[in-house]
């Protein structure tokens, strides 16, 4: 009777989490997600893509205990499987096409939230200020193999950024579990995000296009570094993704306003720079 009084309720948060074999850290994830604070509802909508260790054994036990889990076991990855930059891009769309709630968290499987407040912080900031978009906020970068934490941020971030922040493509300034911003994907994920190996910035900039971005300093998650992480195939020595990058503001530049043009503009020709550079080194 709870879990139907429950999924009725229509969310205002949509918590996102995509899940491949994170066995050893979602049992932490869905910790800090369940001790939000907040006076809405909230739902966590989770895909598991196939993972072969654990992980669906401990998200299933969660759901049958915590009526807002939406728990999506995926039996075979919906891939796809290659190019491997593009892994996991079709779970996430999955879970994009399950939210319900007028706002979107995301964090993955493997990072968490430390602050119980979080997403009632973000959540009033973008109910009070109908200009922003997106919201985000410090992180604390940890590693599996023990190597000293650090901010995700610098100490200089600046507290409201831009689309055009964003095409400049100068720095990584968005840390995935520290995002909260609007559903702006009922309709769908934009024809070029399904080509571009970049899934989180271009998630952020289809949701930037609709307002500014928030920047809160104080630190209320943790992002992990460990050698099962996206980040280790997106890495500035890869070439495939490098091109793919150019090629996705490519496909941003046929379709943008004229006075993000410049931006983005130079920012193709820094990529072709990179690439050159990187065909004569090698």
């Amino acid at each position: 009777m709870l879990k139907n009084w429950f999924m009725e309720k229509m969310p205002k948060v949509s918590i996102l989490v995509p899940v491949y074999n994170h066995g050893k850290f979602i049992a932490q994830m869905l910790e800090g997600a369940l001790a939000q604070q907040v006076n809405f509802e909230y739902e966590i909508v989770i895909g598991d893509d196939a993972s072969t260790d654990n992980s669906a054994e401990i998200i299933q036990a969660y759901s049958h205990r915590y009526p807002q889990i939406k728990a999506f076991l995926h039996p075979i990855n919906l891939g796809p499987t290659s190019p491997r930059e593009l892994g996991g891009k079709n779970n996430v769309a999955f879970i994009f096409g399950k939210a319900r709630g007028k706002y979107i968290a995301l964090c993955e499987g493997d990072d968490y939230w430390t602050d119980p407040h979080k997403l009632q912080k973000q959540v009033d900031f973008l109910d009070q200020h109908p200009d922003f978009a997106l919201t985000h906020h410090q992180l604390e970068v940890i590693y599996e193999d023990g190597s000293e934490s650090h901010p995700f941020n610098h100490s200089n971030q600046k507290e409201v950024s831009t689309l055009d922040d964003l095409y400049k493509d100068e720095e990584w300034i968005l840390g995935t579990a520290s995002t909260v911003f609007r559903n702006v994907f009922k309709n769908g994920l934009a024809p070029w995000w399904w080509k571009s190996a970049s899934g989180d910035i271009g998630i952020f900039i289809q949701a930037a296009k609709f307002g500014k971005i928030k920047f809160f300093s104080e630190t209320m998650g943790c992002y992990r570094k460990h050698r099962g992480g996206m980040t280790n195939i997106h890495t500035p020595q890869n070439y495939f993704f490098l091109e793919n990058r150019k090629q996705m503001f490519e496909a941003l530049l046929a379709e943008s306003e004229e006075n993000l043009q410049k931006t983005l503009t130079k920012t193709i020709q820094r990529y072709e720079e990179i690439l050159e550079g990187l065909k004569l080194s090698q």
